[in-house]
């Protein structure tokens, strides 16, 4: 009598008829998901570079004996040649080459991964930091207008939802993997570190590749004029939310380059950095998951001010003499305040501009960033030098605060 396998037949049944019934939903959903999976899985991959490499960076400075104030220096070299080249970027992905920049930034990317790894000094830490900032800005202007592509006009919110927490899910893997290499350590094997971000940003290209440029150029865009520069800064209240991202991106950074200073100054070895940092970006991660859901409850602008402000109260809190619980605390609130401002950040700027704009405007408040990244971390090394980590982290929790209470004034009175 021959064996015949009726449940596992009826269960590969039952696996196809999902499989069938996902491939329909595919092919009649308004959402490109041909092009949306790949843009989160390099995302993904883009983000846990990224975190690898700014990170390994503050240890390989304390290697080279670099000061607060170098590092500064360093920090503000990753911002420095986007800010020149930002509205360019924009220009040319509103023609339609939103792709292409991608391939580009991508490309640079794994350039800086190559220089990290294998120019071992200050001048290399510099140059790849350059590269570095100038891939990442093709990178994020580029994958943020392939959302507005793979969303369509109806489904935005959850197409940026989707790709803020594959960005959360890269920002919470980086730091755990310099906390796995580094263990106990005081400093990680940073070339090591740099190898293994080599080695990713090499699949995020592959990956970045297989993301094919729009057939033309989105009809919304044909034929209207390009709109200046002057005219989108005079959109109502468009400069506040830009500000306030400005402000909220450079802390962030600013806090991923001093929390492993931090914890030296209170003993906390890497792998618990490491911890707290993937904690951070595991609640920014938490906070995207439910981000459609809330900006349905509540809207854009006030859940904006919201948590631009709690975001200021959890820096205020760092700085005081806590021990690694309570840091533990204050970056979920931190991260889940972050995840939300960063991602309202994008979407009220896309939403209050014109389809031929949208890439112009994305990229003048990524150049914004840039500047705030070049400017806040040069002055946040004199800051540090002067009056301490702890003194730094409240002239930033200050500035987030104004930033909110900004945004409040000028906030429209629809939702």
């Amino acid at each position: 009598m021959l064996w015949r396998p009726v449940g596992d037949s009826r269960a590969c049944a039952k696996l196809l008829a999902m499989f069938q019934k996902l491939a329909e939903r595919a092919r009649t959903s308004e959402i490109d998901l041909r092009l949306l999976l790949p843009l989160l899985l390099s995302t993904l991959l883009v983000q846990v570079v990224t975190a690898i490499l700014r990170i390994t960076t503050s240890y390989r400075a304390v290697e080279l004996n670099l000061s607060l104030v170098w590092l500064g220096v360093i920090a503000a070299t990753f911002a420095l040649f986007p800010i020149l080249i930002a509205v360019s970027v924009g220009r040319f992905i509103d023609r339609g080459h939103d792709a292409h920049t991608s391939w580009f930034g991508g490309a640079l990317f794994l350039v800086a991964c190559f220089g990290f790894a294998f120019w071992q000094s200050t001048a290399g830490l510099i140059a790849s930091t350059a590269v570095m900032g100038i891939g990442h800005i093709c990178l994020m202007a580029s994958q943020q207008m392939l959302c507005v592509r793979a969303g369509g006009p109806r489904h935005i919110e959850s197409a940026f939802g989707n790709y803020m927490v594959a960005g959360a899910i890269g920002q919470g893997l980086g730091p755990y993997i310099v906390g796995w290499a580094g263990g106990a350590a005081t400093v990680p094997p940073t070339h090591t570190l740099f190898v293994i971000g080599l080695v990713i940003a090499g699949l995020s290209l592959a990956v970045i590749l297989t993301m094919r440029p729009a057939r033309a150029v989105p009809h919304e865009a044909i034929g209207e004029p390009v709109v200046p520069i002057s005219a989108l800064v005079r959109v109502p209240g468009l400069a506040a939310v830009v500000i306030a991202g400005v402000i909220m991106v450079s802390a962030s950074d600013i806090i991923l380059i001093y929390v492993p200073l931090l914890g030296t100054e209170r003993h906390i070895d890497v792998k618990d950095i490491g911890w707290l940092l993937t904690v951070r970006a595991a609640a920014s991660m938490v906070a995207r998951l439910f981000y459609v859901r809330m900006v349905e409850l509540t809207g854009r602008w006030p859940l904006m001010i919201a948590s631009t402000f709690a975001c200021a109260c959890a820096f205020a809190a760092m700085a005081a003499p806590l021990t690694f619980w309570p840091m533990v605390a204050i970056m979920v609130v931190m991260g889940c305040s972050f995840g939300l401002a960063t991602t309202l950040s994008i979407t009220i700027v896309v939403d209050m501009t014109t389809a031929g704009a949208r890439g112009t405007a994305n990229s003048l408040r990524i150049m914004g960033n840039r500047a705030g990244q070049f400017v806040l971390p040069f002055g946040a090394g004199l800051v540090a030098a002067a009056s301490g980590l702890a003194g730094l982290l409240l002239v930033i929790a200050a500035a987030i605060a104004v930033a909110a209470a900004a945004m409040y004034r000028v906030r429209p009175t629809a939702r």
